[in-house]
C-alpha cells in the first residue's frame, strides 16, 4: 500500500498545475489633451486600440503576465483621450510542457486579465467625463495562432 501511496503522490507532484496567485494594475495613464472644450463639440469618436503581452519567469515556477491595452480615442481629427492600462497576474505553474507553457501564457493567462483591464479602462474613461467605452472581446488564442505562425514562416521556432 506504501508504494501505491507513495506512486500516487508521485504522479499528483508530476501532473501539470496551473493557479491564479493575484491580479493586480501595474500601470495607468489617462490623458485628455483637448478638455474641456472637447466636451462641447459634437461626439462622433474613432477609436484606436493597440494590444500587447509580455511574461516573464519570477521565482521557481511563478510568472507575471502583463496584458497592455492603449486606447486612442479621437474626435475627427483631434485627440480626445488616451487611456493605457497594464494588467498584470502572477501565475503558478508547473509541469507543462514548452508548447503547453507557451500556449498558456500566450493565450489562456492573457484571456483571464482581460475582463479585468477591460473593466479599468471603461472606469477610468467614464471618470473623465467621457461616454463608457465597451471594448469587444478578443480572441487570444487567434492572436497566439498567428504569433506562432508569423514565427514559423521568418524561420524562429520558439514563441515567448
Amino acid at each position: 500500500m506504501t508504494d501505491q501511496q507513495n506512486t500516487a503522490a508521485t504522479e499528483a507532484e508530476s501532473a501539470p498545475q496551473f493557479s491564479l496567485q493575484r491580479i493586480y494594475v501595474r500601470d495607468l495613464s489617462f490623458e485628455a489633451p483637448k478638455s474641456p472644450a472637447i466636451f462641447r463639440q459634437q461626439w462622433e469618436p474613432s477609436v484606436g486600440l493597440d494590444l500587447n503581452t509580455r511574461q516573464k519567469t519570477l521565482e521557481d515556477d511563478f510568472h507575471e503576465v502583463v496584458l497592455t491595452l492603449s486606447v486612442t480615442v479621437k474626435n475627427g481629427d483631434e485627440v480626445a483621450f488616451i487611456a493605457e492600462v497594464q494588467q498584470a497576474g502572477i501565475f503558478l505553474i508547473k509541469n507543462l510542457d514548452p508548447a503547453s507553457m507557451s500556449h498558456t501564457l500566450g493565450a489562456f493567462c492573457p484571456n483571464i486579465l482581460f475582463p479585468y483591464a477591460r473593466e479599468t479602462l471603461d472606469s477610468l474613461v467614464t471618470r473623465g467625463s467621457f461616454p463608457a467605452l465597451m471594448l469587444a472581446p478578443v480572441n487570444f488564442d487567434a492572436l497566439y495562432a498567428q504569433e506562432v505562425q508569423r514565427l514559423q514562416e521568418g524561420g524562429s521556432q520558439t514563441v515567448q
